[in-house]
């Protein structure tokens, strides 16, 4: 405005000394052009504030980095089996991302728990639906090493002395949570039912079990405690732990408590074969660490196999199985925190048809994780019979050349996501209503398609006995962004109800761990969005125009949400309001 000021100055004092029409005509002339150019500029301005949110909110959207884009890089001739050598440059439909700082997996904590027996038997509990880790499945008793549990150890290095450092602290946290959850502590000549009272005390503070030991009122006899296998939980998960499983003899039966502090509601005596049984049948749930255990027990009598798991304990983790036929695979990708892995899927049994869903597989280190599961896919005398991809955003496509060179097998997809993939006689459109069976040695199991594409146009999910493998629908940690330039709210909240209506046994999703209670979560999803949405609304009623007035509206019960992350939901339900015909 200064300029403008000066301008018209100058421009007055000229007129005031210039003399005649012609001259008096060239200065009508100039201000008419001059007001011209500021009519424009205060255009553009105007048309900037509202245009540089959109672009920044691209720019930021790029670490949604192959959310949003399509597959980098050159790919192989087709679908698989590919031609080494015969490479094509994948087709573009988005615009290259920007490099992102990748969230970095948590921390394993330590802990420790314990398969009690008695005799051919095995003591198995019902976890609460309300515990973070694996709510409602059947576990055995255990938990992590606190800083209580760890100052214990710290103050008393005389407490089991010929044990490493980690089968101490292991030792520790499972005494101590033996007591909390099942009333069962060592004593001199076995296992026995903790005092009432002192239960109550060390339920209410933990520390009062250690100054229960220095008063000898819990023993630490740790004589036929041995450890039977280590195992880690796969980077997947919010909650990781770095687990001693130990077995014990016991001849007598929990006491389960009730309220706040409940970790179990019941409590069973079985088999391990009668349990795997019945998880086969998808009757029960049983972590994946447990099932590997319960195989390797059901390979002769159950004290051979734990003399032979205790003296070599299995540390790897060699198949993460989340119900029958289902086993996940994490590979590291560039997608947006708090993840740091997609789910790959394997689907079916060894030894019969198997199918990978999402092998998103991107340098060294998914690459190196995806040969050693298909050289193990391979080995146990299976067949790959397709690669399913559920859509086209890059964290699930990974490199395909580097893909195909590790493994050959026909593509299906949606035909939105089979446009980034260079075509194949090999190639299938699969889309709603479509089905497939594996076959395998004892039976086939049959996996239905629907379509969800409100994340992502032609995002496929696919449902069986077990649970529905649901893409980017709903995650247990962090949340689903619907993209303004190419999701759809609408279509969005419509695939969460139909997932619903499902009444799923389990989710699988895209990204994290299982989803054990799949209604209260789509539930919770549901509702989220459907107030958001009427959030923007109500925003707009109020009069507000301006994208970022609005997302700072709509979002006010989230004041820390990233405030280009919610412009752009924001943008989606406003897109969403407009086709409605509500604005």
């Amino acid at each position: 405005m200064c300029i403008f000021n000066t301008v018209i100055c100058l421009m007055s004092n000229a007129h005031t000394c210039m003399q005649g029409s012609t001259i008096h005509e060239t200065y009508r002339s100039v201000m008419k052009k001059f007001f011209a150019t500021q009519v424009i500029i205060m255009v553009v301005i105007m048309m900037a504030k509202t245009i540089l949110p959109y672009c920044r909110i691209r720019s930021l959207l790029a670490s949604y980095a192959a959310a949003s884009s399509s597959v980098k890089g050159s790919i192989s001739q087709g679908s698989m089996p590919l031609r080494r050598g015969n490479r094509l440059q994948v087709r573009r439909t988005f615009a290259d991302p920007m490099e992102v700082a990748r969230a970095e997996p948590r921390p394993p904590r330590p802990s420790a728990s314990v398969m009690l027996r008695r005799g051919g038997e095995i003591l198995v509990c019902h976890r609460v639906s309300s515990v973070p880790a694996f709510p409602d499945y059947w576990a055995f008793p255990g938990g992590g090493v606190s800083r209580v549990d760890q100052a214990a150890l710290d103050s008393h290095p005389e407490w089991f002395p010929q044990r490493d450092a980690d089968e101490r602290a292991a030792l520790v946290a499972l005494f101590r949570e033996m007591v909390e959850e099942v009333g069962i502590s060592p004593g001199a000549n076995g296992l026995e039912i903790v005092d009432e009272e002192l239960r109550t005390r060390i339920l209410a503070d933990k520390g009062a079990w250690t100054q229960a030991v220095d008063a000898g009122e819990i023993n630490l006899n740790d004589d036929g405690f041995f450890v039977i296998s280590e195992r880690t939980t796969p980077p997947l998960a919010p909650l990781r732990f770095r687990n001693h499983f130990f077995t014990r003899e016991c001849d007598i039966d929990p006491i389960l408590i009730s309220g706040d502090k409940a970790e179990f509601d019941a409590y069973r005596w079985a088999t391990p074969k009668q349990l795997l049984e019945e998880w086969h049948a998808n009757q029960i749930r049983l972590p994946p660490p447990l099932i590997m255990i319960l195989r390797e027990l059901s390979e002769g009598p159950i004290e051979d196999s734990i003399g032979k798991m205790s003296a070599s304990p299995p540390r790897q983790n060699l198949r993460i199985e989340f119900a029958p036929g289902v086993e996940c695979l994490p590979l590291p990708t560039a997608t947006l925190p708090p993840a740091t892995h997609t789910n790959c899927y394997i689907l079916g049994v060894p030894g019969g048809e198997r199918i990978i869903i999402d092998p998103a597989a991107k340098g060294v280190e998914g690459l190196s994780q995806l040969q050693e599961k298909v050289n193990q896919i391979l080995a146990d005398g299976s067949v790959i019979k397709a690669t399913i991809y559920t859509h086209r955003h890059g964290d699930h496509i990974g490199d395909l050349t580097a893909v195909s060179e590790i493994y050959q097998a026909p593509i299906w997809a949606s035909s939105e996501t089979l446009e980034i993939i260079p075509s194949s006689n090999s190639n299938r459109v699969i889309g709603e209503g479509d089905s497939f069976v594996l076959n395998g040695p004892d039976n086939e199991i049959r996996w239905n398609i629907i379509e969800t594409p409100g994340h992502c146009p032609g995002q496929i999910c696919l449902i069986s006995d077990a649970g529905v493998i649901s893409a980017d629908n709903v995650v247990q940690v962090g949340t689903i962004l619907v993209p303004s330039g190419e999701g759809d709210m609408t279509a969005y909240i419509e695939g969460l109800y139909r997932l619903r209506e499902l009444d799923a046994n389990l989710l699988f999703p895209g990204h994290g761990p299982v989803v054990t209670n799949p209604h209260k979560l789509l539930t919770h999803y549901i509702k989220h969005r459907e107030n958001r949405h009427e959030a923007v609304f109500s925003a707009w009623q109020n009069g507000l125009r301006e994208i970022e007035e609005l997302s700072h509206a709509a979002y006010a019960d989230t004041p820390d949400a990233h405030p280009l992350l919610k412009i752009d939901q924001t943008m989606s339900h406003l897109d969403a309001l407009r086709k409605e015909g509500r604005i």
